[in-house]
């Protein structure tokens, strides 16, 4: 089995062609550069926190509303639902109203 160093992830939109790029990086050669640039914490909610379908979904959101404030053309592409979707948004009410 191949040992890993620990990795970021860089997630890039390109136009030409129409696309995400995901790249694998070494977590310490990318900590120089990216210090001092803007940060999006994306809290867990505790110890017992689990990487499920609605955290990567959570994440994803953020990811993609993070890339659209630096390209605004794209937010009109953008269709998702900010809030955990198994739980109502704070503006509804309990029944959706």
């Amino acid at each position: 089995m191949a040992n890993h160093p620990p990795y970021s992830m860089v997630l890039t939109y390109t136009e030409d062609p129409k696309q995400l790029i995901m790249q694998a990086v070494n977590s310490a050669r990318l900590a120089p550069v990216v210090r001092g640039i803007m940060e999006v914490p994306f809290f867990l909610d505790d110890e017992e926190f689990k990487f499920d379908d609605e955290l990567a979904r959570q994440l994803g959101v953020a990811m993609l509303n993070t890339i659209a404030l630096g390209r605004p053309d794209i937010k009109q592409h953008l269709n998702v639902t900010p809030h955990p979707i198994d739980k109502p948004n704070s503006a509804e009410g309990i029944d959706g109203d």
